[in-house]
């Protein structure tokens, strides 16, 4: 699975109704209001790379709302559980 962080600039006033146009997107897995530089950060999670230009571009970015986006592929993910398991091999 690829996982993609896209961080979404949204109109104001349409912020709730963007978000959520953006969630039913397929391959969406989740979206974030949030404070800061950006309104909206989406979490893409699909089988192949082709797939997240389908869902940015053909889905995301079409949304009415939708000003402009920023896509990051994540390479490695990590978690406190995956941290904190890696210290205590051989413990």
């Amino acid at each position: 699975m690829i996982n993609a962080i896209v961080l979404i600039h949204a109109e104001a006033h349409r912020i709730p109704e963007t978000a959520q146009a953006v969630a039913d997107i397929a391959g969406v897995d989740k979206v974030y209001s949030c404070a800061g530089d950006v309104d909206l950060i989406a979490i893409v999670r699909v089988r192949d790379h082709e797939k997240i230009a389908e869902v940015v571009t053909e889905g995301i970015n079409k949304v009415e709302g939708v000003s402009r986006t920023a896509t990051h592929i994540a390479f490695q993910s990590y978690s406190s559980a995956d941290v904190e398991a890696g210290f205590s091999i051989g413990g």
